[in-house]
């Protein structure tokens, strides 16, 4: 079996354990990324309260941006586990754009994070989780007239986060259809617990 079709060898029916761990490091970070913002832009923060949560923001979407940078190449060279035989084609087509887009999302809002902080005026150092000092990206840093680059930036990455917001409630709703719905498995395939085997839909009980 050659690397690029390399899948879970104890468990085809399951993702590897290196695959199941990033997405719920990216998952959790993203879910609690959505969170942070939102209290950020629309709750009456003390200063100091909004600059400590400003500062844990940046340092999970710098975790998350490494946890993504580690997963498409995982995912890339490691074969996922099947759909279900009884998944219709263009749900199928539809779960992959999904996916697509997901990782394109995942990969855009921190980097457009990372400029928006690049280009703020007030120029205010990253320190991940308050050990790790974390540069600015070249070019932005340096830019003349920061403010007037600001806003565009800020706009950019509050739209990708609700449209990324959406993408993840959408995929959480699939999952649990599957799950409680269709009972076919694939939630299981990505639960860091539990081997239980992929099964295909239950058949329809006749009507009465």
């Amino acid at each position: 079996m050659s690397r690029r079709t390399a899948r879970n060898r104890s468990n085809p029916d399951r993702y590897d354990p290196v695959a199941i761990a990033l997405h719920w490091v990216i998952g959790v970070g993203i879910l609690t990324l959505i969170a942070m913002g939102l209290a950020m832009t629309h709750l009456a923060l003390a200063p100091m309260t909004k600059f400590q949560l400003y500062q844990l923001h940046k340092s999970i979407g710098v975790t998350v941006l490494i946890a993504v940078l580690l997963r498409v190449p995982w995912r890339l060279t490691h074969r996922p586990p099947s759909l279900p035989t009884a998944m219709p084609p263009l749900e199928r087509r539809a779960a992959e754009g999904a996916h697509g887009l997901l990782y394109a999302l995942m990969l855009a809002i921190p980097l457009t994070g990372w400029a928006l902080v690049s280009v703020s005026p007030f120029n205010l150092p990253t320190v991940l989780y308050g050990m790790v000092p974390w540069p600015h990206l070249p070019v932005l840093a340096d830019l003349p007239n920061k403010a007037a680059v600001e806003p565009a930036v800020k706009f950019i990455h509050g739209k990708l986060a609700w449209v990324l917001a959406a993408l993840v409630t959408l995929h959480a709703g699939a999952a649990l259809r599957h799950h409680f719905v269709l009972r076919d498995g694939v939630l299981h395939r990505m639960l860091p617990f539990g081997r239980r085997q992929a099964q295909e839909p239950r058949p329809e009980e006749p009507r009465s």
